[in-house]
C-alpha cells in the first residue's frame, strides 16, 4: 500500500554512529586526564598533547586517523540520512567532503557534539545540537559550496590566490612587515627603559645616571 508507514523494512530511526575503539580509547584518555587518579594523570603527560578527535590534525597515529575518517563518514551518510528531506539546496553532504578541508574540520566538531550530546543525562545538549550546531554547520557549507559539488567534485576555485598569496613574491612584503614592527617594538622598549632609568634632579630635570646626559 502506498504510503503505508509500515511497508518501510527498517527501522523508523537510525541510531547516531558509535566512533571505532581506537577514537573511544582517545576520548577516554581525555576524560582521565581530568578526572582520572594523580598516577593516571602522570602517566598520560600534558593533555594538550593527547589527541583530540575533533581536532583531526591531533590524531597522528595511523590507526586512530584512519578509524576516525571511517567514523566521520559514516556520521556524514547518518546526517544525509536522518535530517536531509529534499536533498536540493546544498543540503546535503557531498560524498566528496574529504577533498573539502572545511568540511573535514568542521564535520569533526559536528561529530563530537552529536556524541556528546548522546551521553548527556537529559535532552538539553542535543536540543542544542538540533537547534543550533547541525543547522549552523548546514548553513555554513551551503554558502561556501553553493553548487559547486551537487553533481561532482569541482577543483578548488581559490586555488589561484591561495598559490599567489604563499608565493615568495607576495609573502616577501608581509615578512618586511613584520621585521619592521618588531625593530620599532624593540625601539620603543629602549625608550621606555632608557625613561624608567632617568633620574629627577631638584630643578626638574632628569639626567641618565648611566650617562650624566641631562634631559
Amino acid at each position: 500500500m502506498a504510503g503505508d508507514p509500515t511497508s518501510s523494512a527498517g527501522p523508523l530511526v537510525l541510531g547516531f554512529p558509535a566512533p571505532g575503539s581506537r577514537v573511544q580509547k582517545a576520548y577516554h584518555d581525555l576524560w582521565e586526564a581530568q578526572n582520572g587518579s594523580e598516577e593516571r594523570k602522570k602517566k598520560l603527560g600534558n593533555p594538550a598533547n593527547l589527541p583530540r578527535p575533533w581536532d583531526p590534525s591531533t590524531c597522528l597515529e595511523r590507526g586512530l586517523r584512519w578509524e576516525l575518517w571511517l567514523w566521520l563518514d559514516q556520521v556524514v551518510e547518518w546526517i544525509n540520512s536522518e535530517y536531509v528531506w529534499e536533498a536540493s539546496g546544498g543540503a546535503c553532504i557531498p560524498d566528496c567532503w574529504p577533498l573539502h578541508p572545511h568540511l573535514v574540520h568542521e564535520l569533526a566538531v559536528v561529530a563530537d557534539q552529536r556524541r556528546r550530546a548522546g551521553h548527556a543525562p537529559n535532552s538539553d545538549i542535543l536540543e542544542n545540537w538540533h537547534r543550533y550546531v547541525l543547522p549552523g554547520f548546514i548553513d555554513r557549507m551551503r554558502q561556501r559550496l553553493k553548487q559547486s559539488c551537487d553533481d561532482e567534485h569541482q577543483p578548488w576555485p581559490s586555488r589561484s590566490r591561495y598559490t599567489r598569496h604563499t608565493s615568495e613574491e607576495a609573502s616577501a612584503p608581509r615578512l618586511r612587515a613584520f621585521e619592521v614592527d618588531l625593530l620599532a617594538l624593540a625601539h620603543d622598549e629602549d625608550i621606555r627603559t632608557a625613561r624608567h632609568q632617568l633620574t629627577l634632579l631638584d630643578g626638574g630635570d632628569l639626567i641618565d645616571p648611566s650617562t650624566g646626559e641631562v634631559f
